[in-house]
């Protein structure tokens, strides 16, 4: 067996338990699910608490859950009875994770945990185990085998309480009704809430940088006019400041070939009428797509009486790194 069939047995192996989990899922997971929405709801908080293996994959589920506006925390479990059990408030839900729910960390910290009035819910693969037994809530996350090839090092087992890690937050997300506009709260830095917070008047060209001009307008005309503002592309505009079309370098491009003397000629006989256009108030995000779906360089922006009042060139999207 190579490299590569190694490798497809122990992702087959994995996905195979995952399949195993979704097929088994219950009211337990309900249960979960509404437990830690009425902890949050009451301004509670989730305390992860995991050793070893499943304490790294707790840090993951507790990110997960905050960033998703469900605030969590890690409890280390090593320190926890030495002072940080000041994490702990009541109201709180516990979240133990723990793959055998023998482990001695955990056990030694549940009579300390019950002594506040909190729910707890545990992650373990035996629902007999001490932690199982001892928790308000248990989630199955037993596997049939690890994808290790001794059975040994926690692959299938990790992978099965990633997922449901997941399944709670994502789950949890949609029944406290957390969109967008949430979601970027928490998400402030980088591409992504770059995506979801510039707004398109943010990122557009103004008016000094813009080649508004008339249809009765030269082409020679129009051409200075982009020149001058350094643009792309022209706006026609009616006698009201509303957008009629678009002339680009592109147009002049295509029309220069097959139309003798275009340079004399009125630009609204060669511009693209009803060009596409999007309004300042929207996520400078609906830009790109726009651009990617009608392959298009410029776009221009109008306020609600179809006046351009902007423009955003392809070069702006990368500019503001939303690319």
């Amino acid at each position: 067996m190579d490299h590569l069939e190694k490798a497809r047995r122990v992702i087959g192996l994995e996905i195979a338990e995952v399949q195993r989990l979704m097929v088994r899922l219950d009211d337990s997971f309900v249960q979960a699910v509404e437990t830690i929405r009425t902890c949050v709801e009451n301004r509670g908080k989730v305390v992860v608490v995991g050793v070893g293996k499943s304490g790294h994959v707790g840090d993951k589920i507790a990110a997960t859950l905050t960033s998703t506006g469900s605030p969590a925390v890690v409890l280390n479990s090593l320190n926890a009875l030495h002072g940080d059990l000041g994490v702990v408030a009541d109201g709180d839900v516990i979240l133990a994770l723990s793959y055998s729910g023998e482990t001695e960390e955990l056990i030694n910290l549940l009579p300390a945990l019950q002594r506040f009035s909190v729910q707890i819910i545990a992650m373990t693969g035996h629902e007999k185990s001490f932690l199982a037994q001892n928790s308000h809530v248990h989630l199955d996350v037993g596997v049939a085998q690890e994808a290790c090839p001794l059975n040994l090092a926690p692959t299938s087992s990790t992978t099965v309480m990633m997922v449901l890690g997941d399944a709670l937050a994502m789950v949890l997300l949609e029944a406290r009704g957390f969109k967008k506009e949430d979601f970027a709260r928490y998400h402030p830095g980088g591409r992504l809430g770059r995506m979801l917070l510039l707004k398109v008047h943010q990122i557009m060209r103004g008016a000094d940088q813009m080649a508004v001009v008339a249809p009765e307008a030269t082409v020679r005309e129009v051409l200075h006019a982009m020149a001058k503002a350094r643009a792309g592309a022209a706006e026609v505009v009616d006698a009201s400041g509303r957008l009629l079309g678009i002339f680009t370098h592109g147009d002049f491009g295509r029309h220069f070939q097959t139309h003798p003397g275009l340079l004399e000629k009125e630009v609204g006989e060669f511009m693209t009428r009803n060009p596409i256009t999007i309004r300042g108030d929207q996520l400078a995000a609906e830009v790109l797509h726009i651009l990617e779906t009608h392959r298009i360089d410029d776009l221009v922006v109008v306020d609600a009486a179809n006046v351009p009042v902007g423009v955003v060139d392809s070069q702006d999207v990368a500019r503001f790194r939303l690319i």
